[in-house]
Parts: structure tokens; sequence; C-alpha cells
């Protein structure tokens, strides 16, 4: 179990998906650039097989963004993006409304 107060220390925060292209390292990857409103991030993620680079154009998504980058593969990922799983697949998670990039999860 965590405390609140780690959970407080998680920064949620909406983007919008500005790029994406095939990792070189792995065919499950996705190298992801975001826009938070205030600066862009370039993310490594697993949804590879769930979507096509196309349908996550101008997507808002829910983006950790206080993480410590991490290398995957050979490339940096400066945060991670969200998304849910079940027995039918992956979902990411995104705002029901459109809101500012940038915005805080609470």
């Amino acid at each position: 179990m965590i405390t609140i107060e780690d959970f407080r220390k998680i920064e949620l925060k909406v983007a919008v998906i500005k790029e994406v292209i095939e990792h070189p390292n792995a065919d499950k990857l996705y190298i992801v650039t975001v826009d938070l409103g205030d600066k862009t991030k370039q993310l490594v993620a697993g949804i590879r097989l769930a979507y096509q680079k196309e349908e996550l154009i101008g997507k808002q998504v829910i983006v950790v963004d206080n993480l410590e980058p991490a290398t995957l593969r050979g490339v940096e990922s400066q945060g991670m993006l969200l998304a849910a799983s079940d027995e039918t697949g992956l979902a990411i998670i995104s705002p029901l409304r459109e809101i500012k990039p940038g915005s805080i999860v609470k």
C-alpha cells in the first residue's frame, strides 16, 4: 500500500498526442511526442498492437509528468501514458471532454 502523501507526489496531467513513430527496436512500442501546454515530452508507450498511429494524433491522454526518465530499448521515455487492459485488449485513459493541455488530474 502507498500513503496519500505518496500518491500526491504523482503529477498526472492532460496531454495531446502530437507525433507517433514506431520504435525501431520493439514491435509493441511507439515513440509518442505529447504536448503538455508549457512543454513537450517524448514517451515510449506499449500501445502499438492496440492502436494505429493515425488514430492517436490529436487525442488527449493522461500522462505521469514527473516520472524519472527511463531508457526503453535504447530510446528515452520522459513520462508514462496511462492505459488499462483486460482480456479484450488495451484502452488509453482519456478525458471525457476536451480540456486544456497541462491540466492537472485530481
